[in-house]
């Protein structure tokens, strides 16, 4: 299967482009899925189709769906919602309110990712597109898998099967369903964990950012990118949606479309060497599947969307004589004092703003320390030495 991911900030057309895209593949022969996880759905308004929490078949090869929260607790871990609704039940609250509150932070991003999961296991489907909430509740989304596993192995560091024990027990007391409960977030854990790995794997998965011509559209899809990039993410393309064409001097536009220019001149720079595509407004509200056609010939041409467009390696372990190595890891539109770093056991901890990622090492730097870091835009390199070795 082949996963392409829409992200950018909210209101640049990113569901729109998510669709085109889908339209596109589908057209190409592509068995394909558009699936939108952003809980503020407009996916339903860019088709002109009425969606649900099932896909819906749209047209041949085409098929769409909105992701509810309570549909995929339901679903996919109905005795932890109802354990946690006796809890709060059990404190007083009310079941509207118990209800409420069962639907835990982070639910909605582990939901969409047990769909995925479905998905890419049963191979019903040849592309999957998804139209992602803005750039913030994205990076949330992709996080989750290693910010799960390493919550889980500090919060839970005894074995599987003593937890299940400990659930079994506390059913047979009490009738909470806690064995039922631990089952559901093993299984959660077993999958988040897995599709990590089909997320990270350029060849599957690639992101597309979606901007317009605008500064602090370009200043957040600058910082998305980057943030991508430290969590292993590969980036294949920039979407700038909604360019202007030239008008006639002294027009309205006139300032705009100066602005526009140089932003454009930008994009195209910081990027490099990511393909840049753009799509010219339309002129005018844009919805339906034929509106969704013309944009995805005029974005991709005689391109098929489903292709890898660009690929690099998130980060490179390379000698550095003298028995040292060197780290390389692309990170671009930030600053040396912006970043963190620490060795933790086996861990590389790289801090960059207010996101972390822990990024466990081969083996054998396990008996390496950090000698220093440097970073020269766009390049973070880290250099190890061995434990004994003098600096």
């Amino acid at each position: 299967m082949r996963i392409i991911l829409f992200t950018g900030k909210g209101g640049v057309g990113k569901t729109t482009c998510a669709a085109a895209t889908a339209v596109k593949a589908a057209e190409e022969g592509s068995r394909t899925l558009v699936i939108s996880t952003d809980p503020a759905h407009s996916l339903s308004d860019a088709l002109d189709v009425k969606l649900g929490p099932e896909p819906l078949f749209i047209r041949e090869n085409l098929y769409a769906q909105e992701l509810d929260i309570y549909y995929s607790m339901r679903k996919y871990w109905g005795n932890l919602s109802k354990m946690l609704q006796q809890i709060f039940a059990w404190q007083g609250m009310n079941k509207m309110l118990a209800e409420e509150l069962a639907a835990l932070p982070g639910m909605e991003e582990a939901s969409a990712f047990l769909w995925i999961d479905k998905y890419y296991s049963e191979k019903e489907y040849d592309t999957l597109i998804i139209d992602s909430a803005p750039t913030g509740e994205t990076l949330t989304l992709l996080t989750l898998p290693q910010v799960t596993k390493w919550w889980t192995s500090k919060l839970f560091p005894f074995p599987k099967f003593t937890a299940r024990a400990f659930g079994t027990f506390v059913h047979a007391t009490t009738g909470m369903p806690l064995d039922e409960s631990y089952r559901e977030l093993d299984q959660l854990f077993t999958k988040l964990e897995k599709l990590h790995t089909i997320f990270s794997d350029p060849n599957t998965t690639s992101v597309r950012v979606v901007v317009n011509p605008e500064r602090m559209v370009i200043r957040e899809a600058k910082r998305v990118y980057t943030y991508l990039l430290l969590y292993g993410y590969s980036v294949d393309s920039v979407i700038v949606n909604r360019v202007l064409p030239d008008l006639p001097a002294k027009s309205f536009f006139s300032p705009y479309l100066a602005h526009q220019k140089e932003y454009l001149e930008d994009i195209e720079a910081s990027f490099y060497p990511l393909p840049v595509w753009q799509v010219p407004h339309a002129g005018e509200e844009v919805f339906g599947l034929e509106a969704m056609q013309r944009i995805g010939q005029t974005l991709y041409g005689e391109r098929n969307p489903g292709e890898v467009l660009f690929s690099e390696k998130p980060f490179v372990i390379e000698e550095n004589g003298s028995g040292g190595y060197k780290l390389r890891m692309k990170l671009p539109f930030f600053e040396k004092n912006d970043f963190q770093i620490r060795l933790s056991g086996d861990e590389l901890i790289i801090t960059l703003g207010n996101k972390r990622r822990n990024l466990v090492l081969p083996k054998f730097l396990g008996h390496y320390r950090i000698k220093e870091y440097n970073y020269e835009q766009p390049d973070l390199c880290i250099f190890f030495l061995k434990n004994e070795e003098k600096s």
